[in-house]
């Protein structure tokens, strides 16, 4: 009962009747690519030739782990790799985590807006949430470790970041994630970072993985995924990475239990590591371009602020409305131009303070150029139109 709807996909019933009435909606509600899976990872899967799809070792297989370690002393990042779980997902990593350093009643503190799936792992390991909030008209930049001191207390054991970040697409500067990481010492906190967007940061900021940060090593549990940098959702494979070896035992009792990752998830992920270099940059580029699109396009709209964002694929903004859930409901139920509509996520579920985030949205630019002209001109036709409604 305590488990909260899918601000992401609670509207989905709503998006199926349109389709239903023959409508086409313009999916920008879910962080699902359109990006072609590495050619790599699909052979493996084509290729496959073992007569007996077993379980692996719960930890995930051997090959895949050092693999993986590979990968990320490539971007000069020490992990070896029984430092290295192998999850379903990024989420069951996350989930794992907090379960293993977490006891019921412990606080945890996130920034938000956030990923909303995390206050659901929060409550499946008996934890609170306490938010600290970051704003639209700053960019969403980290909150300052005073804001972060404030919401301290006797039962907080841990501070979770998502960088570059979902729902909103800031990239944390190094200045920020070195001030974190002083408080996160000083209170001896565990930090949790969600870092499965590393790949996708632009304008040539630099990225700073918190694995570099010196003296975190029995503080922090990453959480990585092959889901987005490589197209992969559904092979739901993801990584938990930490130093400190009471908690890596700790979360690998938990994928004892539930014996092991997807076999064929694992070899699909194996084979993407050998996609080249010009994969991402391809990539990268796509997005960048994505991204500009749906910004001019979107800002240009009356009344919209949105930041631009520095990385992942999201952007959250700002509407003329005054509720953006029923705005969002009624651009499925009742609006269409040229028998088109678009989805997009409100993001009141992305926060956790009450009342925050009434007016926004998250759009993820995850469709081609040519769907994403259409889906903002359905926002910016549905916006009009919802507001001559209401006067």
């Amino acid at each position: 009962m305590l488990m909260p709807a899918s601000p992401i996909r609670k509207l989905v019933p709503f998006a199926e009747e349109a389709k239903r009435k023959g409508r086409k909606v313009y999916h920008l509600n879910i962080g699902q690519p359109d990006i072609k899976t590495p050619v790599q990872a699909l052979l493996a899967i084509r290729n496959f030739d073992l007569p007996v799809v077993e379980y692996s070792h719960s930890a995930g297989f051997a090959s895949y782990r050092q693999k993986l370690s590979d990968y990320y002393r490539g971007l000069n990042l020490e992990v070896n790799s029984e430092q290295i779980l192998i999850t379903t997902g990024g989420s069951e990593a996350l989930l794992f985590g907090l379960m293993s350093c977490l006891n019921p009643g412990d606080e945890v503190i996130i920034p938000e807006p956030f990923y909303a799936n995390y206050a659901a792992f929060a409550i499946a390991a008996g934890a609170q949430i306490v938010p600290v909030t970051a704003h639209i008209e700053d960019g969403f930049a980290l909150p300052s470790p005073e804001a972060f001191a404030e919401k301290i207390g006797p039962k907080t054991k841990a501070i979770v970041i998502c960088n570059p970040g979902n729902p909103t697409g800031t990239v944390y500067s190094e200045a920020a994630l070195k001030a974190l990481r002083d408080l996160v010492l000083e209170h001896d906190l565990f930090l949790f970072a969600d870092e499965v967007y590393r790949e996708f940061v632009y304008d040539g900021q630099p990225f700073t993985s918190t694995l570099a940060l010196e003296g975190l090593e029995q503080h922090l549990i990453l959480v990585d995924s092959v889901s987005k940098r490589y197209s992969m959702c559904g092979a739901r494979i993801g990584a938990l990475i930490t130093r400190n070896a009471e908690v890596y035992q700790a979360a690998l009792k938990f994928a004892q239990a539930r014996l092991s990752p997807p076999t064929f998830g694992q070899v699909a992920s194996e084979a993407a590591l050998d996609a080249p270099a010009s994969y991402f940059t391809e990539v990268v580029q796509e997005y960048v371009h994505r991204r500009n699109l749906t910004h001019r396009l979107l800002t240009s709209i009356p009344g919209v602020k949105a930041p631009l964002p520095g990385g992942a694929f999201y952007m959250v903004a700002e509407l003329p409305v005054a509720d953006a859930e029923a705005f969002c409901a009624w651009m499925l139920t009742d609006f269409e131009w040229n028998n088109q509509t678009v989805m997009v996520a409100p993001a009141a579920g992305f926060y956790r303070s009450q009342g925050a985030g009434k007016n926004q949205v998250r759009i993820a630019y995850v469709l081609n150029e040519t769907d994403l002209e259409q889906a903002m001109e359905c926002l910016a036709r549905g916006i009009a139109a919802y507001n001559r409604l209401k006067a």
